[in-house]
């Protein structure tokens, strides 16, 4: 009896979740010029490609989508690497108080973020960052370096602390003993925290519309709301295949990656 309620309930999240995006589907299939001005729950045409290249090419979302792409590959690669780097100091170097270290780092994820919009916005408009794109990576990649490191980090504290001591005494360097031996054995922690940070720089939008307003800077969250307020006359049509067009990279990482990510994050609950 208790496994038929978890399967009813389980099955009405389910439902529950595929109701706004079947709404979104068919609503994006409607051309633009007979959209009702009200969700529709039957298909009414297939305008769904004019819709997607009005939205990539008219509305101009194509180049902050190819911005967005440089954001979150980049920025996650970097994030992880350099987070990979900070919990490999505090777990295996001989640094002393590893917890202040750890709880410096992971502070980065404990204050809001709004608490630093106004003087990143002062500092990006003194040092001539504002509006460009190495601006925007530079605060994307700090931004997700705590979290990663503290996947990784969980990860890290799970190996046995022999594998260091026999390759030093094999004459190995820290330097040699991170690349050679961590880095391999922590490949799922690595793929889950850069699949995290993906998402996370994907789906921004307020350093987007506040660090930048030039559409081939802009990530495509901020050019998805300019694209909703630029086409609210003619309804909705063109808008939800603008998101469709955004929600695809991130499904096709968790698609693609779901075993590796599964892995990575079982690796960082131990």
């Amino acid at each position: 009896m208790g496994r038929a309620v978890r399967n009813v309930f389980v099955a009405g999240c389910v439902v529950l979740w595929l109701i706004p995006l079947y709404l979104m589907v068919v609503n994006a299939l409607t051309p633009a010029a007979e959209y009702a001005g009200k969700p529709g729950w039957t298909v009414q045409g297939f305008a769904l490609r004019d819709n997607i290249r009005t939205a990539w090419d008219v509305a101009g979302i194509g180049d902050s989508f190819q911005a967005s792409l440089l954001y979150a590959v980049v920025c996650g690669l970097v994030a992880v690497l350099v987070a990979a780097m900070a919990a490999f100091a505090v777990v295996v170097l001989p640094v002393p108080k590893p917890a202040f270290w750890f709880w410096l780092i992971y502070s980065g994820t404990l204050f809001p973020l709004q608490m630093f919009l106004a003087p990143l916005f002062g500092l990006y408009a003194d040092a001539n960052l504002y509006d460009t794109r190495i601006g925007l990576m530079l605060v994307y990649a700090a931004w997700a370096v705590p979290f990663a490191f503290f996947l990784i980090r969980n990860q890290m504290t799970t190996m046995s602390p022999e594998l260091t001591e026999a390759a030093l005494i094999d004459g190995a360097s820290f330097v040699r003993i991170f690349w050679r031996i961590h880095v391999p054995l922590m490949k799922a922690g690595l793929g889950a925290a850069f699949i995290f940070q993906f998402t996370a720089v994907w789906n921004d939008l307020l350093l987007g519309i506040t660090l930048s307003r030039s559409p081939d800077v802009q990530p495509v969250m901020a050019a998805l709301t300019t694209l909703n307020n630029a086409y609210s006359s003619t309804g909705p049509p063109v808008i939800l295949a603008g998101a469709l067009i955004v929600s695809v990279p991130t499904l096709l990482l968790f698609l693609v990656f779901r075993g590796l990510f599964l892995r990575g994050i079982t690796a960082s609950a131990r």
